[in-house]
């Protein structure tokens, strides 16, 4: 089968590899599209350190060809968006066969822009924050895939003022279309928010921006952590500082999650999934790229000039 591979001089190749054959648990996936998400980044950058050669690729749709022991044997001809621990920017992926969802008549296009956005977005604030009806949310990395995501997400959990922050004008003019009620510019963080104390906030960026964020809070807020985009120095909190006033520093990890409690990640990926499928929530699809160009996809992405979800065309 054909493949991208990320060789042990940082660089993409496309090669011919055998196809691989699903062990229990597993089923194997003819790919049609493949997601892309900020784990390539850190894939190349060596953050995630991973053995080379190296497929890349934790996202893929397409149709179920062949599954393991233990897994229903009339799944094969489902077409399904599934979410991978490696391997999607291949012509044949593997995956847990309980992390490879049906979708029904959606597009397989449409369901590849799913990934891991989709279901982190849903939990980040319908499982780690919890938001209540009227609390207001702010959104850092407001024009990315899951910022996106998470405004829609959090309009339907009945939030009142949704506020985003983005790095320039141009991804502020891009995330208004998702819903937000304000868009600040990063560098304007938190001056312009005045005397506003948001209830929850969802951080991907970490360093200063969390610090900042969590003495922003309101009064029982909720700051969610689930990246390091700036900076991976650790944050200082004091618990009794957090305690006077019932503020809470939370954090969400979906691949530890669906290495952990998988069902769990499931149960949120197919809600969410549903959500996306009437309509309720928009999945946009930016930019298509071919399999050939994965490395200028994730270089657009590392140097933030992508909007929204990016996909790869394998088949």
């Amino acid at each position: 089968m054909k493949a991208v591979v990320l060789d042990t001089d940082d660089h993409y190749r496309t090669a011919e590899l055998d196809e691989p054959t699903p062990g229990p648990g597993q089923v194997a996936i003819r790919v049609a599209y493949a997601g892309i998400q900020w784990g390539d980044t850190m894939v190349r950058s060596g953050h995630f350190a991973v053995p080379r050669p190296f497929v890349p690729g934790f996202e893929a749709s397409g149709h179920i060809v062949a599954v393991g022991a233990g897994v229903d044997a009339r799944r094969v001809g489902e077409a399904v968006t599934a979410l991978t621990a490696s391997g999607a920017c291949a012509e044949v992926v593997l995956a847990s066969a309980v992390l490879a969802f049906g979708i029904g008549t959606m597009p397989l296009r449409t369901a590849a822009g799913l990934g891991w956005g989709v279901p982190t977005a849903y939990d980040l604030i319908n499982t780690a924050a919890h938001v209540r009806p009227g609390e207001s949310v702010l959104i850092h990395g407001a024009a990315g895939s899951v910022g996106t995501l998470a405004a829609q997400f959090a309009r339907l959990a009945g939030a009142g003022r949704i506020t985003g922050v983005v790095g320039t004008a141009d991804r502020a003019d891009y995330a208004a279309q998702f819903g937000y009620d304000r868009l600040l510019l990063r560098q304007a963080f938190p001056a312009e928010l005045g005397d506003e104390k948001p209830d929850v906030i969802l951080d991907p960026v970490g360093g200063p921006t969390r610090a900042i964020g969590l003495r922003q809070l309101a009064a029982h807020g909720r700051l969610v952590a689930y990246g390091n985009l700036a900076t991976h120095d650790p944050v200082l909190v004091d618990t009794n500082d957090l305690l006077m006033d019932g503020k809470s520093l939370l954090t969400y990890n979906s691949n530890l999650l669906s290495r952990t409690h998988p069902e769990r990640l499931a149960d949120s990926a197919r809600r969410a999934l549903a959500l996306v499928a009437d309509g309720s929530v928009r999945v946009d699809i930016t930019t298509e790229y071919a399999l050939e160009d994965l490395a200028t996809a994730v270089q657009h992405l590392t140097d933030g000039t992508t909007h929204g979800k990016s996909i790869l065309r394998v088949a």
